[in-house]
């Protein structure tokens, strides 16, 4: 790996951010942090209340990395093989034949995931974590590189039903996109004026090939074991809270510190430092948090907690400034 490649990171990412952001106003946060974690081979959850543009962030996002990617707009009424795909009977050939779903793409757009059942939400799990799909007892290969972006609303809205914990796992990180400040409600009212429809439509910056080009680069940016070790403690030291039951997964570690490769070389950095993890604490480790009940009934947030053990967790000390 070279200085340049990495530069190269830097400008391609943020081409695909300027990209994005001609359609999607007032995220620029939520928007970097869900590209760092397509760079670092993760999945992304955008979760908050209905209307805040959660779905044509995932699509303009897909469209500038210029991804084959499918739209799943999920229900409650859907079965686990409209999602992997599954065996059809052919009367010309006397066989049944696999007819793949709509997983197998480059990125996968699953739109409200949680109004569709835990049943077939559980059916993106080996997906997710695996790359592939088993239907039937075969095995199919899923295109790489494989994303899931998903969006979903908040549970105690009608007719929502909680994710698996262990599907929560497989996103690196949950992303809340929040109210827009009244200029930036404002530059999308106009947005939609000038556009004179509600259709919106992004060249690619890239393709699959650049993207994979880009995920190789941040697998080499350098780790150092302190990091590492601080990654570690982040994790471990939500599994000691007295609010939570369940605390962050040893995968939660690893997604620290694959986000923060990213996000070092989105900054055009061959290093990772403890602002990188810092950064993205609260997306990649408060979804994974299982409180007690007694917390529940509180309404603690997980966010608070995160903030918290942040707080109180040392950080290293860097060679790197």
């Amino acid at each position: 790996m070279t200085q340049d490649e990495i530069a190269e990171v830097a400008r391609t990412g943020s081409a695909v951010l300027e990209r994005v952001r001609t359609v999607v106003v007032g995220m620029d946060e939520p928007l970097r942090v869900a590209l760092a974690t397509i760079l670092a081979g993760g999945h992304v959850l955008f979760e908050d209340v209905p209307g805040l543009g959660k779905t044509l962030a995932a699509r303009s996002l897909a469209e500038a990395l210029g991804l084959d990617f499918r739209r799943l707009q999920c229900t409650p009424d859907m079965l686990p093989g409209d999602v992997t795909g599954s065996f059809v009977y052919a009367p010309a050939t006397g066989e049944f034949d696999f007819r793949p779903g709509p997983i197998f793409t480059g990125l996968l757009l699953a739109d409200e995931i949680n109004r569709t059942t835990p049943k077939t939400q559980s059916a993106m799990l080996e997906a997710m974590a695996e790359r592939q799909v088993t239907v039937e007892g075969q095995r199919f290969e899923l295109a790489e590189p494989f994303h899931v972006i998903a969006t979903s609303n908040p549970i105690e809205f009608e007719g929502t039903y909680a994710l698996p914990e262990a599907q929560l796992d497989r996103f690196m990180v949950r992303l809340s996109v929040g109210y827009p400040e009244p200029a930036a409600e404002a530059d999308i009212v106009l947005g939609r004026v000038a556009r004179r429809t509600e259709r919106t439509h992004l060249d690619p910056v890239i393709d699959a090939a650049g993207l994979r080009a880009m995920q190789q680069t941040v697998e080499a940016i350098h780790v150092d074991a302190d990091i590492a070790r601080y990654a570690v403690d982040l994790a471990g030291a939500t599994r000691g809270l007295a609010d939570v039951a369940v605390g962050a997964s040893p995968r939660a570690s690893q997604a620290l510190v694959l986000l923060g490769r990213a996000l070092a070389a989105l900054d055009g950095r061959d290093y990772v430092r403890p602002d990188d993890l810092k950064r993205v604490s609260v997306p990649v480790l408060a979804h994974r948090l299982t409180l007690s009940p007694q917390a529940w009934a509180r309404g603690v947030d997980p966010r608070t907690l995160v903030g918290q053990v942040v707080a109180q967790v040392a950080v290293p000390p860097t060679v790197a400034a």
